[in-house]
């Protein structure tokens, strides 16, 4: 009696049905929409985080650089020799440590002994800056005066007795400066640290023995630019590197342009067994704080960053966009999610007013009013369920729509003082914290989660039961002498 009573009261009201359907279908819609891009919005600031981090890093080590002492040479310095040839070429390399202050290379074991610390390893950011280019000698010409005309005095107002002071004509110089990235990888543990987030897509990474071979990775961006490619050589400071790989990072931009192994890197910044940063894996990701302040009092001078002070130094139109998706986006959906609720609710309570004669009969018939009140409320809920079945494909139209467009949004990543500017793909800058200011293109989609459906599904139920609960409490108050005031 129930399921039939039901069925032909909705489709008697087919258009109001409809309407409560679609209010509560719209709020559910928005709410799945908000929630899948901010999803994404998440996705994309871990692969952010991860370009700069390295997959499986919880946090990074680091020391902040001391002040400079008095008098101490703070630039590039660069000496080129004087030849005497007309013109001549010239190329000189400067590599200097980048980032945070370095650090000795035991200490990496002793924050790998650290309670809740699972792995560890040290890396070496640098920063080459090579000048090359030709000087080109001038030539010293003396000035003679023309016939009948006065000589110009020396410099104590005499006669000049001859021609004037001689004066050079021509030469110069032209130079290039090229500025780049290197990273000095531990290539036994290369599944943390800088290139743990690459992917090898041309020629192969380190293996294990070549820990102090002159070989290279190259990021994708940077040997596109140089036209290098697997076998390709290239020199720094005099050494010759050969190209074993070119590398592309999973998201984003590559922060680092040359991977090089530690003991190579080392070499080439004079910083024997030094590291600037030490990238730390923990036991457990629930744990990161604790295991943060564990490392900060037993190893003192160090700065610990993980992810989530990290994710602070993140600007540009992601962080933007995040904001907005997060603060204004759920607020907005719950603002229109409650404004359908109440809609429904109002619209169900004045179907029933516009009933009175149908349940005032109904009981004088011996429906009691708990009868009553469960058809509405039955009536309520199949309305409800209906506008979730809308609200979901609609949301889920709309996240398809945000992941087939994938808007590009930029990350800009904000030094955090003590980093060098890196080359075209911007330095690491001694890691997270100290990172040198680099931008990154990300693609933002909008993954829908069970979590985001069970959401509305729930919020569907709940929408049925609000209204349901309203119009029912009305039919409830209702007595059969209604009905008969409301027969003319």
């Amino acid at each position: 009696m129930f399921g039939i009573y039901l069925r032909r009261e909705l489709s008697r009201r087919k258009k109001a049905a409809l309407v409560v359907a679609m209010g509560l279908a719209l709020g559910i819609a928005l709410v799945i929409t908000v929630n899948s891009v901010s999803a994404g919005m998440t996705q994309a600031q871990d692969k952010v985080l991860k370009s700069l981090y390295g997959l499986g890093t919880d946090m990074t080590v680091t020391k902040a650089r001391s002040a400079p002492t008095s008098g101490g040479s703070q630039g590039p310095h660069f000496k080129f020799d004087a030849r005497s040839s007309g013109g001549t070429s010239q190329s000189s390399d400067r590599v200097m440590p980048q980032g945070g202050q370095a650090l000795k290379s035991s200490l990496v074991e002793r924050v790998a002994a650290q309670k809740g610390v699972a792995s560890a390893v040290g890396a070496l950011s640098l920063n080459v800056t090579k000048v090359d280019g030709s000087f080109t000698r001038g030539t010293a010409k003396s000035s003679t005066s023309s016939s009948g005309s006065q000589r110009q005095g020396g410099p104590g107002g005499g006669d000049g007795g001859g021609g004037g002071q001689p004066q050079v004509q021509g030469g110069g110089a032209d130079f290039d400066v090229n500025s780049y990235s290197v990273a000095g990888v531990d290539v036994t543990r290369q599944g943390l640290g800088p290139l743990a987030t690459m992917k090898i897509t041309s020629g192969h990474t380190f293996t294990a023995s070549q820990t102090n071979a002159k070989a290279a990775v190259l990021a994708k961006s940077y040997a596109k630019e140089k036209k290098y490619k697997v076998g390709s050589t290239f020199r720094i400071s005099g050494t010759r590197y050969t190209v074993i790989g070119i590398a592309t990072p999973d998201s984003g931009e590559s922060t680092t342009d040359v991977y090089l192994p530690l003991k190579q890197a080392q070499s080439l910044g004079d910083a024997e067994n030094k590291v600037t940063t030490i990238y730390v894996k923990a036991t457990d990701s629930q744990r990161i704080a604790e295991v943060k302040k564990t490392i900060q009092n037993n190893i003192s001078g160090t700065t610990v960053t993980t992810s989530s002070d990290l994710a602070s130094t993140v600007s540009g139109s992601l962080s933007t966009a995040s904001s907005l998706a997060t603060g204004v986006g759920k607020w907005l959906s719950a603002a229109v999610l409650a404004a359908a609720f109440l809609v429904a609710a109002l619209l169900t309570s004045s179907a029933v007013s516009r009933r009175v004669r149908e349940f005032g009969t109904l009981k004088a018939l011996g429906w009691p009013s708990r009868r009553v009140t469960r058809q509405v409320v039955g009536e309520s809920m199949v309305n409800g369920l209906i506008g979730g079945g809308l609200g979901i494909a609609l949301g889920l139209a709309a996240a398809y729509a945000v992941t087939a467009v994938s808007p590009k949004l930029t990350a800009q990543l904000g030094s955090g003082g003590g980093g060098t500017a890196g080359g075209p793909g911007g330095g690491p800058g001694g890691g997270p914290g100290q990172q040198a200011a680099s931008k990154l293109e990300i693609a933002l989609g909008a993954p829908v989660s069970l979590t985001t459906l069970a959401l509305a599904v729930g919020l569907a139920v709940a929408g049925g039961l609000i209204a349901g609960a309203m119009g029912g409490w009305r039919a409830s108050r209702m007595r059969p002498a209604d009905a008969l005031r409301s027969v003319s």
